[in-house]
């Protein structure tokens, strides 16, 4: 994948991410309520189990139409994408999780085209009416045209999909799977696959039986953590002594950023990330696994806390059966390696992914260098693709750094597209460079490691200089 096609799927995710994730907290309210009331619930009640289907049906997809709709046009763009939404809703017959995110962009931007046309020709004092009757105007017609038009071909291209994969599982082959998902995260696209293709289909296979493998195939934590604990085991150098760091980032806090620079510095490690993945596909199939609810971050507690009544046996086998073949293939990795990983190497790794830089991309030295000719930094954004996770726990232990140096400095964490202007400087991972280069035009920082980057070392060592 090119380096300019890995950006625009990227920013692709990023997008589909900025709808779904905050909203997250509604989801998993969602599934709550479906673990505990349904009828083969914890606590099965009728009146509350009733809630359930208006939730997933209206609730959720009008969520994610109005913040689609924000995101592109403020309030205007997000009343838009609402009432677009609604028309989708009820065009369809299954849960219109990607009409939503369809149509709340889309809405939002046509209403945004719009008030660029008319708004220098609105008669003074009419301000109020013509807008509030332009948007109910425009609202209307593309609620009608997602009723009549997206609505079902949106239900034509989920059964289609739903169909393929449902012939991976009826065949057996669903863990084939874990060779899309496996490079494609390390490659930052995990919110992209999870956020944009099984998420919807969890949610619609959710609400006809209560629990979906959909939610399992791309966000198990057993992967992961069969890797780092083989570098803490075999490994060498830096790579050995910060593995433990990571895993307990990685597996309990759900952030599964950590342990991507792990495949990026020794590739053939992806071998072990796909076995790990497949086997635990495999026995989640098997033992007929289901979360409720997307695991949002996907830590082992998510997982068991979104894991219904009496398949507790089947989510931790799969997480364990995971971890165990990781572990194995990565060990036997590291140990037939002929090239011997030096601290130095893992160092080098951090700062010089070639392969993965983009084209007149500013380098860790230039970007410091730039800004601090500039001007002092006193405003330092994290980013990454959906501005939580890493970038926020990345900004997090920064400013910890700046704080025990009593140095005031405003570190704060964003998704790549939403820095604000005002920023001195982005930090961001090497891999999504050419991203945050073109959506901020600021100097951009690339660290491999969100915790423990010499980059950020000298970054540190620039704002001391500048005391």
């Amino acid at each position: 994948m090119t380096t300019n096609m890995r950006a625009k799927v990227q920013s692709f995710g990023g997008h589909l991410t900025a709808m779904v994730l905050p909203n997250i907290g509604a989801f998993i309210a969602w599934g709550f309520i479906t673990a505990l009331f349904i009828p083969t619930g914890w606590m099965p009640n009728e009146a509350f189990g009733s809630i359930v289907g208006p939730m997933i049906t209206y609730l959720l997809p009008l969520l994610i139409g109005y913040t689609g709709g924000q995101l592109v046009g403020d309030k205007r763009g997000a009343v838009a994408g609402a009432i677009a939404t609604m028309g989708v809703i009820v065009g369809a017959d299954i849960p219109m999780f990607v009409g939503a995110m369809i149509m709340g962009p889309l809405s939002a931007w046509v209403v945004v085209q719009m008030d660029k046309r008319i708004q220098h020709r609105i008669p003074s004092g009419f301000e109020m009416v013509v807008n509030n009757f332009s948007l109910g105007i425009v609202g209307m017609l593309l609620c009608l045209f997602a009723y009549e038009i997206v609505g079902p071909a949106v239900t034509a291209a989920n059964l289609f999909v739903k169909s393929g994969i449902e012939a991976l599982v009826a065949t057996g082959f669903l863990p084939l799977l874990a060779i899309i998902n496996e490079p494609a995260k390390v490659l930052f696209l995990n919110n992209a696959i999870d956020q944009g293709i099984y998420y919807p289909l969890g949610l619609q296979a959710a609400a006809e039986t209560g629990k979906s493998i959909f939610f399992m195939v791309a966000s198990n934590p057993g992967p992961g953590l069969g890797m780092l604990l083989a570098y803490a085991k075999f490994g060498e150098g830096l790579s050995k002594r910060s593995a433990p760091s990571a895993i307990i980032i990685h597996f309990f806090g759900g952030i599964h950023e950590l342990y991507f620079p792990y495949v990026l510095m020794k590739p053939i490690m992806i071998v072990a990330m796909i076995a790990g993945a497949a086997t635990g596909i495999a026995t989640f199939n098997l033992l007929d696994a289901g979360l409720v609810a997307g695991p949002s971050p996907g830590s082992i507690f998510s997982y068991l806390a979104l894991t219904p009544k009496g398949s507790f046996l089947a989510t931790i086998a799969g997480v364990t059966t995971a971890t165990i073949v990781s572990f194995l293939v990565a060990s036997a990795i590291l140990k037939m390696s002929k090239s011997t990983e030096s601290e130095e190497d893992f160092e080098q790794s951090v700062t010089n992914m070639k392969d993965m830089k983009a084209e007149g991309a500013i380098n860790t030295a230039a970007a410091t260098q730039a800004t601090a000719e500039g001007k002092n930094i006193k405003f330092v954004a994290f980013a990454c693709d959906a501005g939580m996770g890493s970038s926020a726990m990345g900004a997090s232990t920064f400013k910890r750094k700046l704080t025990q140096a009593g140095y005031d400095v405003e570190v704060k964490n964003f998704a790549i597209e939403k820095v604000p202007s005002d920023a001195d400087i982005v930090v961001t991972h090497e891999s999504l460079e050419s991203r945050a280069v073109k959506a901020t035009g600021l100097p951009v920082i690339t660290i491999k490691n969100f915790i423990n980057d010499p980059a950020l070392d000298e970054l540190l060592v620039t704002i001391e200089q500048q005391a």
